[in-house]
């Protein structure tokens, strides 16, 4: 037990090759407790502060001089127009107003506490460690990979896609680039609103966000064109990011110095 402790502290540093080069004691993030309720909670909340209320113009299918018969006939009529027997106005008619239509002043925004989504996020990262539940995601990886996968620095400097395509390919995690490539067609009425197709999520690679490259000339340049590759700084990590559609496991490149600044910000095994 005290050797998988151990092991589970540590974690191999590789070069730009994949080969071993030392190894780094993990922060105490990585041993937060699987919380898939806060994820998704987190997740959620994110997503709902995207939306837009919405909603029709509050005369729409109501300008009509259509009036009812109203009450004490003995009969059901819907509102007619004054010119001729053309019922209008009721939901049910042609140009008649919507029975329920979308509220502008609905309250779409999800709220979770912050030490909830503080919480989220830590188990969120910790959940990358898993790699059962990132093979479970649906990522593709060689099963060498060691999890977490832990690069040099010089990993946050290659600003031409060959270069990181190569990096990735020695680590081994190059097939579940090529399985994001893959794309479906969205079902619904959204593939006609620029929703086309669904798209993948693949690798998240963090950095520091402390390098000295300036940020037109690092990896945010050399991946982003490779399909569903993210690239995030330690500071801008969210839930999204980690657990894309409220599912945690998502396969993590760390930079040494992401570690580091994550061992500051939550201290070390």
């Amino acid at each position: 037990m005290v050797e998988e402790a151990e092991k589970k502290s540590k974690a191999k540093v590789l070069d730009l090759s994949g080969n071993f080069v030392r190894e780094v004691t993990l922060p105490l993030v990585f041993m937060e407790e699987y919380r898939p309720d806060l994820i998704k909670r987190a997740v959620l909340a994110m997503q709902s502060n995207r939306r837009q209320p919405k909603g029709p113009n509050p005369l729409s299918g109501r300008k009509t001089s259509a009036e009812s018969w109203g009450v004490g006939r003995g009969v059901s009529r819907v509102p007619r127009v004054k010119t001729g027997n053309r019922a209008a106005r009721a939901p049910q008619t042609v140009g008649g107003r919507r029975a329920h239509p979308p509220k502008p002043e609905e309250v779409l925004k999800r709220k979770i506490n912050k030490k909830e989504r503080r919480k989220a996020i830590k188990s969120a990262i910790a959940a990358t460690m898993d790699t059962d539940l990132v093979r479970r995601r649906g990522h593709k990886f060689s099963d060498a990979v060691e999890l977490p996968i832990v690069v040099e620095d010089a990993l946050a400097t290659l600003e031409k896609t060959s270069e990181v395509e190569k990096t990735l390919n020695s680590i081994g995690v190059w097939d579940d680039v090529l399985r994001a490539k893959e794309r479906k067609v969205r079902a619904g009425k959204g593939k006609m609103r620029g929703r086309r197709y669904k798209p993948r999520k693949s690798v998240l690679i963090v950095i520091s966000g402390d390098e000295e490259t300036p940020v037109d000339r690092d990896i945010r340049v050399g991946a982003k064109n490779l399909p569903g590759v993210d690239i995030s700084s330690v500071e801008e990590l969210n839930a999204e990011l980690l657990a894309p559609g409220t599912h945690p496991g998502r396969l993590t490149i760390w930079t040494e110095s992401s570690i580091s600044k994550l061992a500051a910000m939550h201290g070390v095994m």
